[in-house]
């Protein structure tokens, strides 16, 4: 479970962050619809907090 969790939830999650991060980017830098890129950058925020969650989780498991 442990090693699920460090070799494909936590880069899963990074890469989801990231994906949204530069497709929020894009959309701003092209001039494209403001509110796309507001939805964009809530989704990243939330996307972040999961991502901690699961880094936490699974530093967490590591340890036992």
């Amino acid at each position: 479970m442990t090693v699920f969790f460090s070799m494909v939830l936590v880069p899963f999650a990074v890469a989801s962050v990231a994906t949204v991060l530069v497709m929020g980017l894009v959309n701003m830098m092209r001039g494209g619809n403001p509110n796309l890129s507001q939805k964009l950058m809530r989704m990243r925020v939330v996307l972040q907090f999961v991502a901690i969650i699961i880094t936490m989780v699974t530093i967490w498991m590591l340890g036992q």
